[in-house]
């Protein structure tokens, strides 16, 4: 990416190992993610093109001297950050933290791509048992797998700090990836009732589909009263805000009820959001962040194996890697949810 609406496919070297922990990995799938759009909406002009891309799986073509877990012909998922697993903020479960890591796509190392480096790859990069990167046939495998690089994952993050479980209401805001997401992986928690703010219909269809109960397209004073109406004047348990704005974030604040919780995965666009009075008074709980996504690879897993959850399904378009451009433009002129890119 070279600035707001300029991303350029180009032929660079292959990479090559530069530490004892590096693997190369041939990328399999890629995607573009909706937070790559904050910067092609926003990001100055350079001479120099950034790596863009944090979500793929791929087949291992190389290790380094110390990887022990990875066999060259590995069908393996890679977070979206690079991280050793060993270091005490991993073994907290804050991947993202990680001592020894750091983030794909904007250091130099961009998963949109035919081939990558992947540094720390023994605590980076999952093996998928039994599954060859054709899918084992299923193209919808594959678009599975791929969501728990990072989108599926972060839904499941925000449901997770919200402490959804049984018996729980939770509100959705937001009807992009991540916030579909959000609504599976409450779903999968036991949430006795899910409500998804968003107003584009196939969207909240796959909404319903995934476990949404209800649907509310209004926004700002009126989406709260809706939601407020359908909860007796309550309010929701969790409210996980998936967007990053600021009047999705708002919108959670008018959502939660007492005791409750805001959980925020949506990249924040804003520098202030409120966080006194309201929710001093009613002790509301704001937690949610970056997505240790590495944390959770591993549990999520058998569930798309076997076909008990199916969380691909928010990829509603496919286009070769050499058309990465427009995958850019279809989403961010909403034409797609999300894009699968294919080498």
């Amino acid at each position: 990416m070279y600035g707001a609406g300029d991303v350029r496919v180009e032929t660079v070297d292959d990479p090559t190992l530069r530490e004892p922990t590096d693997a190369i990995i041939r990328t399999v799938r890629s995607c573009v993610c909706g937070s790559d759009l904050h910067p092609f909406r926003t990001m100055p002009a350079a001479q120099t093109g950034s790596p863009m891309g944090h979500e793929a799986i791929g087949i291992v073509e190389e290790t380094g001297a110390e990887v022990t877990t990875l066999t060259p012909g590995d069908l393996v998922i890679s977070s979206f950050t690079y991280q050793d697993n060993t270091c005490v903020h991993c073994r907290e479960g804050f991947h993202v933290s990680c001592l020894h890591g750091g983030f794909f796509g904007g250091q130099g190392i961009g998963l949109q791509a035919e081939y990558v480096r992947v540094p720390q790859a023994d605590g980076t990069l999952v093996v998928v048992p039994g599954v060859d990167e054709t899918g084992n046939g299923s193209e919808d495998l594959l678009a599975s797998l791929l969501s728990l690089s990072d989108v599926y994952l972060t839904g499941y993050h925000a449901a997770h700090m919200g402490r959804v479980g049984r018996g729980t209401t939770v509100t959705v805001v937001g009807d992009g990836a991540v916030g579909l997401s959000a609504v599976l992986a409450s779903r999968q928690l036991g949430a006795e009732r899910i409500i998804l703010m968003g107003r584009h219909a196939a969207r909240t269809d796959l909404g319903r589909e995934f476990g949404a109960t209800d649907v509310v397209s209004e926004r700002g004073p009126e989406g709260i009263d809706r939601v407020r109406d359908l909860t007796s004047g309550e309010g929701t348990h969790v409210v996980i805000e998936a967007v990053g704005h600021l009047p999705a974030h708002e919108q959670a604040v008018g959502a939660v009820r007492p005791g409750g919780t805001i959980s925020r995965v949506g990249v924040p666009q804003f520098a202030e959001a409120p966080l006194g009075g309201r929710l001093f008074r009613n002790s509301i709980t704001v937690t949610g962040g970056t997505a240790p996504v590495r944390a959770y690879i591993e549990r999520a897993l058998p569930g798309v194996l076997s076909g008990e959850i199916t969380p691909g399904r928010v990829f509603d378009r496919s286009l070769p890697l050499d058309q990465t451009p427009e995958a850019y433009a279809a989403m961010d002129a909403r034409e797609a949810l999300k894009v699968m890119l294919v080498p």
